[in-house]
């Protein structure tokens, strides 16, 4: 019951941060493919196909859902016709993983149970595992841009920052070892939440939604930094 209710927490934590955010997506079972209608990922939540992983664009790469699943696929990941039970048994468009579970091969679970990298993992999966995630913006050199994207500090590798493109990205854009990076708070040089991460000539700067959100990474950030890596006490490690 407790690891019920923490998993809970932890999946209320992050749907909070994300307003309309569904945590686990899809939510059907494997043996439940087909049989049930799936809950479709938010086209506005990836930036690149889930099963292939390669980048969206308006010309060449769009977005598709699969029926099967309801995960944002390319066209080329999402190129078969599989029977689904919900939908009367009619052909749908279905993301080759699920066409091969749905049509009695076995290579949807072998691939499922082989090991992924961190940079490998989605940004849902690693946000529900960790000591800090959410939307920050990291400026370019000249401080006038950048990217916005999902910044997370996972539970198992806190001495690194990943930042996704988008919170349900199923691949880490870049990562950044914090381990002695220095904190910097940039609040008198500007009016935004700023504040940085210095290393010899190495500096990047980053702007936080609010003045809490803004203290609350400068601490888990700090912390990494110095190699700590259990929670602090008191306080929730994905809150």
């Amino acid at each position: 019951q407790d690891a019920i209710d923490r998993k809970e927490k932890r999946s209320e934590t992050f749907k909070t941060a994300v307003p309309g955010l569904e945590m686990e997506m899809p939510a059907l079972k494997t043996e439940e493919l087909g049989r049930r209608a799936p809950q479709w990922v938010r086209d506005n939540l990836v930036t690149m196909c889930m099963r292939c992983k390669e980048p969206f664009n308006a010309i060449t790469r769009r977005r598709h859902h699969c029926r099967a699943c309801g995960y944002v696929v390319c066209a080329r990941c999402s190129d078969y016709k599989a029977e689904l039970q919900y939908d009367g048994s009619r052909l749908s468009r279905v993301c080759q993983e699920c066409y091969l579970f749905l049509t009695g091969h076995r290579g949807l679970e072998d691939r499922e149970g082989k090991h992924k990298g961190i940079l490998e993992k989605g940004a849902a999966e690693v946000s529900g595992k960790s000591l800090l995630c959410s939307s920050l913006q990291l400026l370019d050199k000249n401080g006038k841009g950048g990217m916005r994207g999902w910044f997370v500090i996972p539970q198992d590798d806190p001495l690194v920052l990943y930042i996704y493109a988008a919170p349900q990205d199923v691949r880490a854009h870049t990562s950044i070892p914090l381990l002695g990076y220095q904190v910097k708070d940039l609040s008198q040089a500007d009016s935004r939440h700023l504040f940085q991460l210095e290393q010899s000539r190495q500096v990047y700067t980053f702007v936080a939604d609010t003045k809490e959100l803004k203290r609350r990474w400068m601490r888990a950030m700090a912390r990494s930094a110095a190699g700590i890596t259990h929670p602090e006490e008191g306080e929730d490690a994905d809150s």
